[in-house]
């Protein structure tokens, strides 16, 4: 019994490993996603959405504390915890990012139906 501990072990570390590597630039974006929403605060608009880089801050936070845990401990709970927080943070920032592109879309469109509206009545 010992032996399979050992080896799951072994398993959760090499797979924790990569991660594990860039813990510190995972802080380090969490820090600086919570830092720049709460500057996002002090703004009129910013307070509306500021929420969102905060919690994709310490979505980033949270998955690095698990993948620590994970790789030092063999815990497969925590390596599905991070695992789990990583996922969440790149379905909001993708989600995020489709929005983004609509409304780019949309803004574009709307800027070359206003300028062709315009050229038109010079003439």
């Amino acid at each position: 019994m010992n032996g399979e501990t050992n080896d799951q072990t072994g398993v959760i570390k090499r797979l924790s490993s990569t991660l594990y590597d860039c813990k510190f630039w995972m802080k380090l974006v969490g820090v600086m996603s919570i830092i720049g929403g709460a500057i996002q605060v002090l703004t009129c608009f910013g307070i509306i959405i500021a929420w969102l880089p905060i919690w994709l801050g310490i979505l980033l936070f949270q998955c690095a504390n698990a993948i620590e845990q994970a790789y030092e401990t063999g815990s497969e709970v925590a390596m599905i915890r991070s695992l789990s927080k990583l996922k969440t943070y790149f379905i909001i920032t993708g989600v995020l990012t489709l929005i983004a592109i609509i409304f780019m879309v949309i803004g574009l469109f709307l800027g070359l139906f206003g300028s062709v509206m315009s050229i038109s009545h010079m003439r």
